[in-house]
């Protein structure tokens, strides 16, 4: 499922996006704007106006050097290269987002203190973000955003801040090469999904059957009308 997210740098004049990156990664390449603009089906007119869009936004990205013994041709800025560098962590940070596991949990709004809203689950009262009015909401819990605990080993609430929490059973344990998808059975509908390390793993001495303490922040819970 794409999630809809679109990746960009965005000033008060202008905004670095994908096909922006694309074009300054092809003038790299073939060391020419014209032929950069070619290889992307773009016309040179069109590509060279972008260029200086964005460098009145962004300080010169592209050096041009005119014809001569050599011929003329173009290179990138430092400026060209750090301007790429930026997107592509964020397009990773975008990326990271939109694929980590959620799991959904129904409920009902019982009560409300400013933007945070009581809600209660199958698996029990979630306190969460909810903007919205509605009084039957869906609570959406990021599997990278939730803490495990052994039963005998949860810090109290004062130490830490995170301010919901789940007790359930380990029901599932998927290895990847260096994260663990832990499945904890929590009375809903579907098992909580969670991540951790491996070396996290080890610490909690986890194995399936094994009793757990879930906890997550409110801010990082958001509840949405539901369908």
């Amino acid at each position: 499922m794409d999630a809809g997210f679109e990746a960009r740098l965005q000033t008060d004049g202008a905004s670095f996006e994908a096909a922006d990156a694309a074009l300054l990664r092809a003038v790299d390449e073939h060391r020419s704007l014209n032929a950069a603009a070619d290889a992307l089906g773009r016309s040179f007119s069109r590509a060279h106006k972008r260029i200086t869009v964005l460098e009145d936004e962004f300080g010169e990205l592209v050096e041009r050097q005119r014809g001569g013994v050599g011929g003329g041709g173009s290179e990138l800025t430092d400026a060209a290269h750090d301007l790429i560098a930026r997107f592509d962590r964020l397009q990773t940070a975008y990326t990271g987002t939109a694929t980590v596991e959620e799991t959904v949990l129904r409920g009902r709004i019982v009560d409300r203190d400013g933007e945070l809203a009581t809600v209660e689950t199958a698996a029990g009262t979630v306190r969460a973000l909810a903007p919205e009015a509605s009084e039957r909401v869906q609570v959406t819990l990021r599997a990278d955003a939730v803490t495990l605990h052994a039963p005998d080993d949860i810090p109290e609430t004062g130490e830490m801040s995170a301010r919901n929490r789940f007790r359930g059973t380990v029901v599932d344990l998927d290895h990847g090469e260096t994260i663990v998808r832990v499945g904890v059975d929590i009375g809903a509908r579907e098992s909580l999904a969670v991540l951790v390390t491996h070396d996290a793993l080890a610490a909690l001495d986890l194995v399936t059957g094994d009793s757990v303490v879930t906890s997550f922040k409110a801010t990082a819970t958001r509840a949405t009308a539901a369908d």
